[in-house]
């Protein structure tokens, strides 16, 4: 028989087996599409529709799907999502078009490529004084209208009841704020020379994350099914950090907000974290993770599917595993449809299997292959 979206996706989250593997397309930016991949999209499916951006973030520079594209994409969840605070919204409004975007923790993005935006200004930067930390201008997180719309947009959602509600404040993954508000190497380089000032900086943007994730989550109530954190920790072949560091370092950080955020909602947690980091799994699983994203199949030791269903497919939900490094962007119809196949038979064994690219379907992914990804589930997802 078959599912609502939502009950396939509760399936799945209970780990149970449902009638068909869930797809997972459009609710967040790690598992959206690019605003050109959209618009070669929705110009292949001869459908127009004004551009919206996720969060109203042009610059962010992911779609918010239009719903007659979502039913096409077969997508089971709908997104739920914080904003800016209006003040920064209407700054931004404001400033010279293509001038420097900041956010509300006043870190500054630049355009590279036309419509590609990157970190340039970090306020951070030249520190590692404890000090400082307390000198800087935080952004208020009690701020209303982060939080204001949250609440009547899930009602309606709640009342369809068709679709799984995956939620998603933006800007609220601890680790990945100290990167833009240090630079990336800067950041790694005081974790290991200056640990108390890294630490430090962890520490207070978690506290303040926390502070907007439970205004969120009493905005959300039982509306919502998953709640999507993570922070980036691997690269192509290893981790940014050693084990030994993340558990003495970062772990504790992570952990406590885990049980924060447990302790405020029913929701699953979603953890998005990149690259190779097959060697933290059992540390996700301690500290309360359900389902992992995005699965980066083209990194290290995450490419062993078969080992990974094998340790951790009683404990943790997979969501992700379409390659978008070389399969979605150059491979044919044919090829993504076999790459489907293969990361179904691998990671869908019996359930536990949520489908989706490994984060964004980028600019160069061509129209044909999302279909192509998605159709396949019809072909090979039932079971």
């Amino acid at each position: 028989m078959s599912l609502t979206s939502r009950d396939r996706v509760l399936a799945v989250l209970n780990h149970e087996i449902p009638d068909r593997v869930p797809i997972c397309i459009g609710p967040s930016n790690a598992t959206g599409i690019s605003m050109p991949a959209y618009r070669n999209l929705k110009k292949y499916l001869n459908f127009e529709a004004p551009e919206k951006y996720l969060y109203d973030w042009e610059e962010l520079g992911t779609a918010l799907i239009d719903e007659p594209v979502l039913e096409r994409l077969h997508s089971d969840f709908r997104g739920i999502y914080d904003r800016e605070p209006l003040h920064i919204r209407e700054m931004n409004a404001k400033r010279e078009k293509g001038s420097t975007y900041f956010n509300s923790w006043g870190v500054g993005s630049v355009e590279g490529d036309p419509g590609t935006w990157f970190p340039f200004v970090h306020p951070l930067a030249e520190t590692h004084s404890i000090d400082d930390l307390e000198k800087y201008p935080w952004p208020d997180m009690n701020d209303p209208t982060r939080v204001e719309h949250v609440h009547a947009e899930l009602e309606k959602l709640k009342k369809e009841n068709q679709f799984a509600v995956l939620a998603t404040p933006w800007l609220a993954f601890p680790l990945e704020r100290a990167y833009a508000m240090q630079r990336m190497d800067r950041f790694f380089f005081n974790l290991g020379k200056h640990p108390e000032f890294a630490v430090a900086l962890v520490g207070k943007i978690a506290e303040l994350c926390k502070t907007l994730m439970g205004h969120f989550l009493r905005e959300c109530g039982d509306m919502i099914d998953i709640i999507k954190i993570g922070d980036d920790l691997g690269m192509q072949t290893s981790l940014m950090l050693s084990p030994k560091m993340y558990r003495q370092r970062i772990k504790p950080i992570h952990a406590d907000y885990i049980s924060f955020i447990k302790s405020h909602t029913k929701a699953k947690v979603l953890f998005h974290t990149d690259g190779d980091v097959f060697d933290l799994l059992p540390d996700f699983v301690e500290m309360g993770i359900d389902i992992l994203n995005p699965i980066q199949t083209s990194a290290g030791k995450m490419s062993n599917l078969v080992e990974l269903k094998k340790q951790f497919g009683k404990s943790l939900i997979f969501c992700g595993a379409i390659d978008t490094h070389r399969i979605l962007p150059f491979g044919t119809p044919e090829e993504v449809r076999l790459e489907v196949k293969r990361i179904i038979e691998s990671l869908g064994k019996d359930g536990g299997y949520i489908l989706s690219s490994v984060h964004t379907i980028m600019p160069d992914v061509p129209p044909e292959n999302i279909l192509a990804m998605v159709d396949a589930v019809e072909e090979f997802g039932r079971y």
